[in-house]
């Protein structure tokens, strides 16, 4: 699972980013509002949930998450805040955040929160598909026209980022990142492998495979006509 935090203080950022990869969670970093508001749109599709802090150098917290709201009103939010009434915090619940923080926090509070955010996500979005394949993530099954597709596990990730990703072009180091949860420069060509295992396995044919190349780039599954 990936989280974006938008944190302009660096302590409180730098906590929350090695807490979090100790739990097991993917984490970037923004310091500043154009930036978190840039990276949370760029990849918004790629981000489980996101941390924001309502008082930012640029943009406030405020205007990223009505952006955010704008593309997605999905993704879990938190506001991170030394603001401490309740009015802010009914108008911040109010413009779109999921929850609210009022700073300092005990690291444990907060990923009590994250982790109940994302039950409450994942229970909604449990099965992903494109026509007669079906990923259920659950139970982790992949099936095609109700046949059973045995994947492997990196296979299953790398399909179920895709799907996630339906519509948006996946570039290679973003999968890389993702999937493989690697960080530094490294040969990307590992991905190709596992698209040709994928479309062999679920039986696609050039002239019909909805799992796209683009050139250079990186692959896209395309939403369905």
């Amino acid at each position: 699972m990936r989280i974006l935090i938008v944190e302009d203080e660096p302590s409180i950022a730098n906590f929350l980013k090695e807490g979090l990869e100790e739990e097991g969670f993917a984490v970037d970093t923004a310091d500043n509002g154009k930036q978190g508001l840039q990276m949370a749109l760029d990849y918004l599709k790629e981000y489980d949930i996101i941390l924001l802090d309502w008082m930012l150098p640029g943009i406030s917290g405020i205007e990223i998450l009505r952006n955010i709201r704008k593309e997605d009103t999905a993704i879990p939010i938190i506001f991170l805040t030394a603001r401490d009434t309740t009015d802010d915090a009914v108008f911040g619940l109010e413009t779109g955040a999921n929850d609210y923080i009022r700073k300092p926090f005990a690291f444990d509070e907060l990923l009590a929160r994250i982790r109940v955010l994302m039950r409450t996500k994942n229970a909604a979005n449990l099965v992903l598909g494109y026509g007669d394949i079906i990923l259920d993530v659950d139970s982790h099954r992949v099936s095609k026209a109700g046949e059973n597709v045995d994947l492997t596990q990196k296979e299953f990730a790398l399909l179920e980022f895709l799907l996630s990703n339906k519509g948006k072009v996946s570039r290679r180091t973003r999968i890389i990142e993702k999937v493989w949860d690697i960080h530094f420069d490294y040969d990307t060509s590992v991905i190709d492998v596992y698209i040709n295992s994928l479309r062999k396995k679920l039986d696609l044919k050039n002239s019909e495979s909805f799992i796209e190349t683009i050139r250079g780039v990186g692959y896209r599954i395309n939403e369905e006509v």
